[in-house]
């Protein structure tokens, strides 16, 4: 079955957040990406080369095409298409605050760039936090650019979207963390095994909603402290510290 006009401008339309919302779907491109989600959601529709048939006979999807490498380069968003694309159907998660309760858990507030988003994702399943609470101006999970970021890891991590001053103004005697320039050297301050850690939008950081109800508030030095130097971190970059920190003082406790 080849790629009909009609197919190739419903996966491009798949850019659109809209789009993407009325069908509840995401694409996703590349061996490595659609192996890793297979098997955690349900498969829509599958596009590949021979080659990867081959190499997959078992792969299962509602509708199966096998493509030529020039219909599948038509259909694709990324500059290099890769043997495969596949659409599947979004998750439906419930939101559980108990589990901030029981586990090391992220919040991003205004994140607004899918790479940033997908990178932290990655980040996540890396250090084992397996839920990120994101607040409703959050760029949307299901961009495909956050999807190929994600690097298969949106199979084990849960992305909510809620309203953040909500979810952690519910919470009882639990540890929210954030950082600030103001805050407390992160390598200094005894870290929780269980919480919350907020990470803010790129340019204007933790909004002031969500900023009242932090109860930690970190900062990550500079080395040397005296030495001028940027004004500050990426936010995966960030986050990728904070993560590094609070896994380090656990296992070393």
């Amino acid at each position: 079955m080849s790629l009909s006009k009609n197919k190739l401008k419903y996966i491009h339309s798949l850019e659109q957040k809209k789009i993407r919302k009325e069908e509840k779907v995401f694409l996703a491109e590349g061996p490595k990406l659609v192996d890793d989600l297979f098997g955690h959601f349900s498969c829509q529709y599958l596009a590949a080369t021979a080659q990867w048939f081959e190499e997959h006979p078992t792969a299962q999807a509602d509708e199966v095409a096998e493509v030529s490498t020039e219909e599948l380069m038509r259909a694709s968003l990324l500059k290099s298409p890769q043997q495969v694309l596949a659409v599947f159907q979004q998750p439906e998660y419930n939101i559980d605050a108990t589990i901030i309760q029981k586990s090391l858990s992220l919040a991003l507030d205004d994140i607004q760039d899918p790479g940033n988003l997908g990178t932290i994702i990655r980040l996540a399943d890396w250090f084992g936090i397996e839920h990120i609470f994101c607040s409703p101006d959050t760029v949307d999970v299901y961009n495909p650019k956050t999807i190929q970021a994600t690097m298969g890891a949106i199979a084990r991590v849960k992305v909510h979207y809620t309203s953040l001053p909500d979810l952690i103004g519910s919470l009882q005697n639990i540890p929210v963390y954030g950082t600030f320039l103001d805050g407390n050297n992160l390598y200094e301050e005894p870290l929780s095994e269980a919480g919350i850690i907020i990470m803010g939008n790129e340019g204007n950081g933790i909004g002031a909603a969500v900023e009242k109800l932090v109860n930690h508030r970190l900062y990550i030095p500079n080395y040397p402290q005296q030495r001028k130097t940027s004004e500050s971190l990426n936010v995966a970059i960030a986050t990728a510290v904070v993560c590094a920190e609070f896994r380090r003082q656990i296992t070393t406790r």
